[in-house]
């Protein structure tokens, strides 16, 4: 019998959708909103009613290019939470609507769960237990994973996420949203010594990056006090220490955390995990100290539908249904997980 689940993502400005057979992805479309570029940050309401002009045609173009129709479906699943509330909302609403009108069970998928299970997707695929570094613009996590659907938090940041870090710190350079990318493009040409900013060290494997927010703000103040071009003619090397800071953070729990758990299978998630600079530092320490390094493809790194639908034959597996009181969680945690404080 063939399980074949279509997976809808809409947690924040990406509307996607994918569809999975077995477990092999068969499409992943995504429709990218360009709107909120020029107000330098994801605009809630601009961002759900994007979605309710996207995901129709997404949906059909997933089907589509899976050469499928929707009788061939046995689920549809959708992205619960964490997320946009509004944006969720579009998801969820159309998801249950759609399985509704089939006749077909729903499955609810958490967010941080499926950017994990993104590394089961294509060969190489990492085996139980491993450490999986989840970094991305709302989230920075340190998540022991124990098998496809039992993962414990043993370490979270406590502010910001060093995804929101990366792209406030652009903003302050006066780079274009997303500034994340482009930080880690001119970081490329840079001296990571050039300039350094402080690390906060936090209890345990926990993180913290409002510090260092603030204390660029003020470096870049006292700099272009004196010299007003200061950002222009060192753009490079001040996103290369910029950068090599916040990886610097990452990287020092990861090691804590290898330490403490004896466990060296470690791999990397969220949008965050297509950053140059981090897995070029991860592949370095690997090769240093025999680690396995597990890190998805750039397609599945950024919000996808495929990570959702790989997550829902998981859960179809297990027979983990949804029903229609099921309502889009914003503040979602990673299910079956305790946070170690």
């Amino acid at each position: 019998m063939n399980i074949t689940i279509l997976a809808i993502e809409s947690s924040c400005d990406e509307t996607a959708a994918a569809v999975i057979r077995n477990g092999k992805i068969l499409s992943n479309i995504i429709a990218t909103q360009e709107i909120h570029a020029k107000y330098g940050g994801i605009v809630p309401e601009l961002a759900s009613r994007a979605h309710q002009q996207n995901i129709v045609p997404v949906v059909l173009d997933a089907l589509n290019t899976a050469n499928i129709t929707k009788y061939d479906l046995n689920a549809v699943a959708y992205t619960q939470g964490p997320g946009l509330l509004g944006s969720l909302l579009v998801g969820v609403s159309f998801a249950k609507a759609y399985a509704m009108g089939l006749n077909l069970p729903t499955i609810a998928i958490n967010h941080m769960q499926a950017h994990i299970l993104a590394h089961f997707i294509d060969d190489p695929k990492p085996s139980f237990p491993f450490l999986c570094l989840t970094v991305s613009g709302g989230h920075t996590q340190l998540v022991k994973v124990i098998s496809h659907l039992e993962m414990e938090i043993i370490g979270q940041t406590n502010d910001d996420a060093v995804g929101e870090a990366f792209d406030k710190t652009a903003k302050l350079l006066g780079l274009p949203y997303p500034g994340g990318p482009l930080i880690d493009q001119y970081a490329q040409l840079g001296n990571p010594l050039a300039y350094k900013f402080p690390q906060v060290d936090m209890p345990n494997l926990d993180f913290s990056f409002s510090g260092i927010k603030t204390s660029f703000l003020y470096f870049l103040k006292e700099k272009t006090k004196t010299n007003p071009e200061f950002i222009t003619e060192n753009r490079n090397d001040i996103c290369a220490s910029v950068q090599f800071t916040l990886i610097s953070i990452l990287i020092k729990k990861l090691k804590k955390a290898v330490a403490e758990t004896g466990i060296t299978s470690i791999a990397i998630a969220g949008g965050v995990s297509a950053n140059k600079g981090l897995r070029n530092t991860l592949e370095k320490l690997a090769q240093q100290n025999n680690w396995q390094i597990f890190i998805p493809k750039f397609e599945y790194c950024t919000d996808n539908a495929a990570m959702i639908a790989m997550a829902a034959h998981y859960h179809y597996l297990q027979g983990r249904y949804a029903n229609l009181e099921t309502v889009p969680d914003p503040r979602m945690k990673i299910p079956n997980s305790t946070l170690h404080l």
